[in-house]
């Protein structure tokens, strides 16, 4: 009866070790799934926000190319408007996502661009997950233009260099997601340059 009961002792402490691995390892794996769901959650609000960023780059261009808002004195692309503030000293200054007094300002809504307008109205680049889309633009300095566009020539052309940065942000995450994009136009040289 002994030997009986010492098996049946030694079976119940095998079952429970059994169990208690089972246990650990369910656990494991619930933590395991858990964690790339958040991981595939954050990768997606990344991706989100830099669709957003882009588009917001892609606006300014399109703003700056614009031949309604060109054509008419009373609006200002971004690159004009930009040139007409304070110039980025990039040597102590950044272009910032989050600085939106100093530098031209713009943004994207789900309404799209819209021509013959500066492209400044409230509103979410994406509503599924509300997102945000702008970007900011600043004139970097007036430069000698090279390489093919040497063919210009003459000192009253150069190089206004222009720094656009775009900007998206999924409403509630506490990250920005930013690409920048660098811009040269030919223009007349100003007596400083």
């Amino acid at each position: 009866m002994k030997s009986i009961n010492k098996q049946q002792g030694i079976v119940l402490v095998f079952a429970l070790l059994i169990l208690l691995s089972l246990t650990i390892l369910g656990v494991s794996s619930v933590s395991s799934s858990l964690m790339q769901s958040k991981m595939s959650q954050s990768m997606e609000s990344y991706n989100l926000a830099f669709d957003a960023a882009e588009a917001g780059l892609g606006g300014v261009m399109f703003e700056s190319e614009d031949l309604q808002v060109l054509g008419n004195n009373a609006v200002a692309d971004p690159l004009t408007e930009a040139r007409q503030k304070a110039q980025l000293d990039l040597t102590v200054q950044d272009l910032s996502c989050l600085d939106t007094l100093n530098w031209t300002q713009r943004r994207m809504t789900s309404a799209g661009v819209q021509p013959g307008a500066q492209n400044n109205s409230a509103g979410t680049f994406s509503s599924q997950p509300p997102t945000n889309s702008w970007s900011s633009t600043a004139f970097v300095g007036e430069r000698a233009c090279l390489g093919s566009s040497n063919v210009i020539g003459g000192s009253n052309i150069s190089c206004h260099i222009f720094k656009v940065k775009g900007c998206g942000q999924v409403v509630g995450s506490p990250y920005v997601v930013a690409n920048s994009l660098n811009v040269s136009v030919f223009a007349p040289a100003s007596n400083g340059g």
